[in-house]
């Protein structure tokens, strides 16, 4: 019974450990940023934290089981664990306490963001997390050497104990991605998981007390327990597969990410699957009622050969995971059950060689125990050199390789080092096979550099942006790719230890069409992007007070660095861009962007944004934010509270700070979420669109200002600044006002109520990620009523222009900003048509306009005649007569809220003068609509 309740709490102590790695990940990158740098170092020091425990705890062990034996007593191994287990969760619950002083001690002392400030803060995180990670070492060779009764059942009870811990391990794993953070933030996580840790240790030392009826003493060894013959090599084979092994998950997580999409649960499944095996691995050892030392080398080359059968099939892993997203409806509903899909079918595919690979250390614990008092230092020594083998495998196969090599490199290395493994492993348990196992380790590194590279076309396709079924979907990775590719050609194909970049050229010409895809996912192209890239470097620097200085993060295409690199004025464009191989790309736009890659203005910058912003000793005019999608992992951080902080701190006085967001594949809380984060920093807040569905958020640095019109129009006089504009098709200042959605104002009044994103309870990433699953499109919150309405009607400026000329704009000016809405809001476009069809309706200009208009099948509902009449009504053409119907009142309502633009605003006096109008025989909805209506829209316009 004690055996059996110490391996359940080895569970939840194995939860626990994995969901610190997973929380401490994200805690310091707040420290030290997102970038691989500093996802190796954070990587490294755990790795090097469990190493140095499992060497410790082992060497503790022997001493403590040798002063036992000499006494002839029994130690108290489990309490000596719940030990262990209370002070990791002591740790744990002052762990944010600890956080915040390291963090103010890193701000303390001066530093740049790379170097020896690098340094300094990675020494930091060690005293952070060493500690506790050091104690986590403890787990096997303590408990192996506490639970095991002798030699007979060591293997056993060893193989228990390892597989418990990692079943814990692969819950954790999920526990963390999927539920814990998103709902507890990561202090809450950390102190849930301090009392786990707590309970644990409590419950361990309940359990030493039990354990003292059922264990012996231990013998007094004739002489000190001797390392056995095997131990070299054997650690050897330990050592390898843990950096082969690691190398090999840091591939298959990169290849994860092609395939279904960078978000956290991705990372979290893939993981999972990895623990889960190793666990069942595990324990089928336990199940083996004697281990040959032949098992154990045929267990280890039939798991390079499962590997070496995978390899030429992991190009396509893309079409497979697109075939079965394909057979899902983009309903939240059918998120949960995907994810499990997409669970099951890696679980499939890696069960057995992940679980060979589980097996591994507990055949070679078996292999090498000899003394009962000596089986914890006989674990911990083993698994120490398994975990400096990871440690290995995560800083040279996941970080360093990267730099110079692709992953099909990488994963051939990692076989290489497993074959290489095998081959010791049988000279040293078979040694009659010694040359033939040489021979064929041989054979097979030789057989590695025949296999063929993967495809960039394949292996980068992209294909989880496609959700829907097409009729390629299921008809074979050959058919689907040749389909999938047939307009695309692939112009630049590297790895980096951060990404995948591509860049992918459409049309018949290399510069028809360019993009830049980071993962397989577009982040930029030319010149279908342009609208929204240009418009971002275009706003900042017509609201600034000045523009000498400017920094943009994420260089993408790098069009909004060369437009602003084209103002005069400006004396340095600084650009933060996290990954190397999109800036070895770069060159390859530089036809289609003006040369931005040797445009001696701009100066790209490797590293981290946040950690870049933040150890900057300068502030900027112009701060240009254009990162990936927030759904992608770690792009979240460039959303939070946090950084956008950071960013209004590094404003020069009268700067403005553009931060680019969407509505593509997002949800309406979603985009609140954002919104609000974005208010919270930032009093002055515009909200401006490129393509249709790309939004531009402009913060303003001076909290009681407003946005200057005149001088935004002498700017816009510049010949270069005209130029910019016609290379997006945008005619003259009132088509570039056109793309002002909520003016400066209306956001503050809009009061969004609820949650915020911030590091520290990172929401964003999980509500993203569920929104691009489900592929909607969402809405901006409602600013149809109340002092938003009133503020943005004010704040326009559109109707600032229009005001100059009587109210209306010229027929020219009408044109082109009508013009530029119908391009891509045909929602907006609708109202504009009405309005212009009221205030002129002999107007030539708008018969051109809609007769241009009507050949759009994107714009037929914009100019059905039914909703043009409703405008027209609840723009004032014509004053009410008679009664309306109840139905005829709420679809009004509707209209009016979807259809509401503050540039030409519906009269919320006419909607209210609809609903005084209703008759609906007195059964009460239309006085209760009349009532909802005085009360939501306020004061009457």
């Amino acid at each position: 019974m004690v055996r059996v309740m110490a391996l359940l709490l080895t569970v939840l102590t194995g939860f626990s450990g994995l969901v610190y790695e997973v929380t401490w990940q994200k805690y310091l990158a707040t420290l030290l940023g997102s970038d691989s740098e500093a996802t190796s170092a954070v990587l490294g020091i755990f790795l090097g934290g469990l190493a140095a425990g499992y060497a410790t705890f082992g060497r503790v062990t022997a001493r403590i089981g040798a002063r036992a034996a000499a006494a002839g007593v029994v130690p108290r191994w489990l309490v000596l664990y719940g030990g262990i287990e209370a002070t990791i969760g002591v740790w744990a619950l002052l762990f944010p306490i600890l956080f915040r002083a390291v963090t103010a001690l890193s701000v303390a002392i001066p530093h740049a963001a790379g170097g020896a400030g690098f340094a300094l803060d990675v020494a930091l995180t060690a005293l952070l997390i060493g500690p506790p990670t050091l104690l986590m070492g403890g787990t096997i060779p303590v408990l192996t050497q506490a639970l095991a009764r002798g030699l007979e059942d060591a293997t056993r009870v060893h193989a228990w104990v390892y597989a418990f811990n990692t079943a814990g391990a692969f819950a954790g794993a999920l526990a963390a991605g999927f539920v814990l953070i998103p709902r507890l933030g990561l202090e809450g996580v950390v102190v849930a998981m301090g009392a786990v840790n707590l309970l644990a240790g409590a419950s361990f030392a309940v359990l030493g007390r039990s354990a003292d009826r059922w264990q012996q003493p231990l013998r007094t060894p004739s002489a000190p327990p001797a390392l056995p013959r095997e131990f070299a090599a054997l650690s050897g084979v330990a050592l390898l597969a843990g950096f082969s092994m690691m190398t090999i998950q840091t591939v298959l997580n990169r290849i994860g990410a092609l395939s279904l999409g960078t978000s956290q649960y991705t990372f979290s499944m893939l993981v999972a699957v990895f623990v889960l095996c190793i666990a069942i691995g595990s324990m089928a050892v336990s199940a083996l009622p004697r281990i040959p030392p032949g098992v154990v080398v045929a267990s280890q080359w039939l798991l390079v050969a499962l590997l070496a059968l995978l390899y030429p099939q992991l190009e396509n892993a893309p079409y497979w995971a697109h075939a079965l997203r394909a057979t899902f409806h983009n309903q939240p509903t059918a998120f949960g059950p995907y994810h499990a899909a997409v669970f099951f079918r890696l679980l499939a595919v890696l069960a057995i060689p992940v679980g060979l690979s589980g097996a591994l250390l507990p055949l070679l614990f078996h292999q090498l125990r000899r003394e009962q008092a000596d089986l914890g230092a006989v674990a911990g020594r083993l698994y120490g050199w398994n975990t400096l083998g990871s440690l290995f495998g995560a800083l040279l196969g996941g970080y360093l390789l990267l730099f110079r090599l692709d992953l099909h490199h990488v994963f051939r290395i990692a076989l290489g080092g497993l074959a290489l493994m095998a081959a010791l492993l049988t000279a040293r348990l078979l040694p009659r096979a010694r040359i033939a196992a040489l021979l064929l380790a041989a054979a097979t590194i030789a057989g590695l550099f025949a296999l063929p590279a993967w495809r960039p076309e394949r292996l980068a396709a992209g294909a989880f942006r496609s959700s829907s079924p097409t009729p390629y979907s299921f008809k074979g990775p050959a058919t689907f790719y040749d389909a999938w590719n047939r307009q695309r050609h692939f112009e630049f194909y590297d790895d980096d230890p951060v990404t995948t970049a591509t860049v992918i050229g459409s049309g018949d010409s290399n510069s028809a069409g360019l993009a830049i895809a980071t993962n397989g996912k577009v982040d930029g192209q030319i010149p279908g992007d342009d609208p929204t890239t240009v418009l971002l470097a275009i706003l900042p620097l017509l609201f600034a007070d000045k523009a000498e200085s400017a920094l943009v993060i994420g260089l993408g295409t790098g069009s909004t660095a060369a437009a602003l690199a084209r103002q005069p004025e400006m004396a340095r464009v600084s650009v933060a861009e996290i990954s190397p191989a999109v800036v070895r790309a770069a060159p390859l736009f530089d036809a289609v962007n003006g040369g931005a890659s040797k445009n001696p203005k701009i100066d790209v910058v490797l590293g981290d944004a946040y950690r870049t912003l933040r150890r900057s000793p300068k502030n900027f005019d112009v701060i240009v934010s254009e990162p990936s999608n927030p759904w992608v992992s770690g792009v979240e951080m460039l959303f939070s509270r946090e950084f956008l902080q950071v960013a209004k701190e590094h404003l020069a006085p009268g700067g403005v700070l553009a931060q680019w967001t969407h509505l593509y594949e997002m949800d309406d809380d979603a985009v609140a979420l954002v919104l609000r984060t974005y208010a919270s920093v930032f009093d002055r807040v515009a909200v401006w669109f490129g393509l249709g569905g790309d939004l531009i958020l402009l913060g303003f640095d001076d909290a009681g200002g407003r946005i200057d019109l005149r001088r935004a129009e002498t700017r816009l006089e510049a010949p270069w600044m005209k130029e910019l504009l016609q290379s997006i098709g945008i005619e003259d200042t009132a088509g570039l006002l056109a793309h002002e959605l909520l003016p400066e104002g209306v956001l503050a009044a809009t009061h969004l109520e609820g949650d915020l994103h911030t590091l520290l309870h990172p929401l964003l990433g999980t509500r993203a990620a569920r929104a691009f699953f489900s592929g909607g499109i969402a809405q901006l919150p409602p600013t149809h009523s109340g002092a938003a309405a009133r503020i943005g009607a004010d704040h326009s400026l559109l109707r600032q222009l229009a005001l100059r000329s009587g109210g209306r704009l010229p027929d020219a000016a009408r044109r082109s900003a009508v013009t530029e809405i119908c391009r891509y809001r045909p929602v907006s476009c609708a109202t504009w048509l009405a309005a212009w069809r009221v205030q002129d309706p002999e107007s030539l200009a708008l018969a051109s306009v809609t007769a241009k208009m009507a050949t759009n099948p994107v714009l037929r509902d914009a100019l059905a005649p039914n909703l043009q009449a409703i405008l027209a009504q609840l723009l004032g053409a014509r004053p009410l007569v008679g009664t309306v119907s109840l139905e005829a009142a709420r679809l009004a309502t509707q209209t009016y809220a979807r259809y509401y633009t503050h540039a030409e605003p519906l009269l919320s006096s006419t909607l209210i003068d609809v609903w005084e109008h209703c008759n609906d025989g007195g059964q009460g909805g239309c006085l209760e609509g009349l009532t909802r209506m005085r009360q939501e829209l306020g004061s009457v316009r």
